[in-house]
């Protein structure tokens, strides 16, 4: 463990041995923060998109396994079965089609994606546990160009960590330290881009404790530089580094006259030393503080953030804002009953193609086909409202249809699109309107093990493209997975 992983795994205990006896409850019992909002990400029937989430230990009793594939999540390696051993895998199978790739008229691109992964979590006890993962990423179609290598790569070792619990006066305590994937912050700053056929990872520590309404972690990063022959050519980035810390709590229920809500703070620190703005490229420091908000107020569910970014580019101080705000509203008591609502959401723009400050805001690695499926926007100079509405058309399926209107922030700097590049040209204009997006996006569940995902959306480009020769374009995605 390096000295900074020891000392945030030294402050995290501290951190506990405060936290500890204001939290402790009477009855001495193990005081748990509620799964789906401690920073792991939501299970959901016994899956999740992190597998080192899951719990298998059910499986420890026979009467609960449905079939033989079951038994892969509980091996028990002693005769205690204290040390024991779960394998998880999942095979996809994708195909996408775009019109106008890279919004350009140009024949239509199609790509034929595979993804496989095999992982495997030891459990040492209650207190140690080791999980690794590999994958392989392949593609084919038309007019390809040169794929990146989080769409082919013939094996990565996508996770690799150790893990130390334990808990500490009702407090739970633990670190981990590795590749490992990270998404403790909100989806549109930190995600495992599950998009990708290769996901998103980190190398470094992360340290956590929390108690029953109250948590609170550390972490250290750097980013996993794929290369694309094998497991050999994945590098830690020199280049990059990502740092911060979060403080979690569970609000009252009787607050907003009943609700369950969860209120997340962080500041976090992101390094990049080839930072590029304006075909500029230099080092950069850029902090977040920031607040999430989620959780449902009767029959209304909100997911609401906000942060402020500051730091330095080159010569330019950085001062920008984003604000995420999305709420829903069930028309009906069960929990399929259709949803209508809306999400509106800011992302300051400005400097990145002139002097003064730099007032684009930049999302760490965020979610971004929340903005487009195509990935042809960002939360960089962008102003979005978007209204929708879900509903299940029958068992264990979900519909969701959108239509986003796009403009710019600031009409003296460019569209941004999702690998944060700008589309060139965009500058030089001085329209507002972006686009228009229509989507449409059908989950079906078929089986807890396997599932269908569909994907439609039209791009109308507005004169802010259109103007610098960019055109519109249709987007068709759908794909199989199956996991266990």
């Amino acid at each position: 463990m390096t000295t900074v992983s020891a000392r945030l795994f030294a402050a995290t205990l501290s951190l506990a041995s405060v936290m500890a006896p204001a939290l402790a409850h009477a009855e001495d019992k193990k005081a748990e923060y509620p799964v789906s909002y401690n920073g792991d990400g939501v299970v959901t029937g016994g899956y999740s998109l992190s597998r080192w989430a899951e719990d298998w230990t059910s499986m420890r009793d026979a009467k609960k396994r449905d079939d033989p594939l079951d038994r892969l999540k509980y091996l028990p390696l002693d005769e205690d079965g204290d040390i024991y051993l779960t394998l998880s895998g999942e095979l996809r199978l994708r195909v996408n089609e775009t019109t106008n790739p890279n919004l350009r008229e140009a024949d239509a691109q199609r790509q034929d994606i595979t993804r496989i992964v095999a992982g495997a979590d030891l459990h040492v006890g209650e207190h140690l546990r080791a999980y690794g993962e590999l994958a392989h990423g392949g593609i084919g179609g038309r007019n390809l160009g040169v794929p990146s290598t989080s769409l082919r790569n013939d094996l990565v070792i996508q996770q690799s960590f150790v893990e130390a619990s334990g808990e500490i006066g009702g407090i739970d305590v633990g670190v981990r330290y590795g590749r490992q994937e990270f998404t403790d912050g909100p989806n549109l700053l930190t995600s495992q881009r599950d998009n990708n056929t290769i996901r998103y990872t980190l190398n470094g520590v992360r340290a956590w404790a929390r108690g029953r309404t109250v948590r609170a972690g550390v972490f250290d990063f750097r980013p996993t530089a794929y290369g694309d022959l094998g497991t050999a050519d994945d590098v830690n980035d020199p280049a990059r580094r990502f740092s911060g810390g979060n403080l979690g709590f569970v609000l009252p229920k009787t607050f907003l006259g009943g609700s369950q809500l969860y209120l997340d703070t962080f500041l976090w620190r992101r390094q990049n030393d080839v930072g590029a703005w304006g075909g500029r490229i230099g080092p950069a420091t850029r902090y977040y503080l920031g607040a999430e908000l989620r959780g449902d107020v009767g029959p209304v569910n909100v997911d609401w953030s906000v942060n402020h970014q500051w730091g330095t580019y080159i010569d330019q101080d950085i001062d920008a804002w984003q604000a995420f705000i999305a709420t829903t509203y069930r028309l009906g008591k069960a929990k399929t009953a259709p949803r209508v609502g809306v999400h509106v959401d800011y992302a300051s723009g400005g400097g990145g193609y002139g002097d003064g400050k730099l007032r684009n805001a930049y999302s760490p690695f965020g979610n971004n086909i929340y903005f487009s499926y195509q990935l042809y926007l960002t939360p960089s100079n962008l102003v979005a409202v978007t209204p929708n509405v879900s509903f299940t058309p029958f068992k264990n399926a979900r519909v969701t249809a959108e239509y986003e209107l796009a403009w710019r922030d600031n009409v003296y700097d460019a569209v941004y699109r999702a690998n944060g590049q700008p589309f060139a040209g965009t500058q030089n204009g001085r329209s507002r309107k972006i686009a228009d997006l229509a989507r449409l996006q059908l989950v079906w569940s078929i089986t807890p093990r396997v599932s269908f995902t569909g994907r439609y959306e039209h791009l109308a480009a507005g004169p802010a493209l259109t103007d610098a020769g960019y055109r519109s374009s249709d987007f068709l995605a759908g794909w199989v997975s199956f996991r266990f």
